[in-house]
């Protein structure tokens, strides 16, 4: 978290339509702010060495490197942050391989609330303070 303790988030994803709604949850949802956006994996990666997001909502189907490997790139370079890979299918097999790629959560596109993006936070603000 930043000085003014908001969260500050990156979104990672193709998709312009899913980059809007993914704007317009963070901004709905008290103490997080948007501080970036990416349409490739090699971006993401990029825009969060260089911004230090607290959280990454990031796509696991994106053209070329896919989220795993980003997230695997990615884990190192921001310890401490929240890596979320997000999909539209069903997150069964996928959770367990995104913890070990280095992503913290797995969450499907369509389950994105505001609430959920509060859980997610409190549960790994309480498994990593400081």
């Amino acid at each position: 978290m930043n000085a003014v303790g908001s969260v500050r988030v990156l979104t990672v994803d193709d998709h312009a339509t899913f980059r809007e709604a993914a704007r317009a949850l963070v901004a709905a949802t008290a103490g997080f702010e948007s501080v970036g956006e990416a349409t490739t994996a090699e971006e993401g990666i990029a825009a969060a060495i260089r911004l230090h997001p607290d959280l990454v909502l990031l796509d696991v189907m994106l053209p070329g490197m896919n989220g795993y490997e980003a997230a695997r790139q990615m884990a190192p370079a921001i310890p401490g942050a929240l890596i979320c890979l997000m999909s539209a299918s069903d997150g069964a097999i996928e959770g367990d391989f995104a913890e070990r790629c280095g992503a913290t959560a797995f969450v499907r596109k369509q389950d994105l609330r505001p609430t959920l993006l509060q859980t997610l936070w409190q549960s790994h603000a309480s498994a990593h303070p400081g």
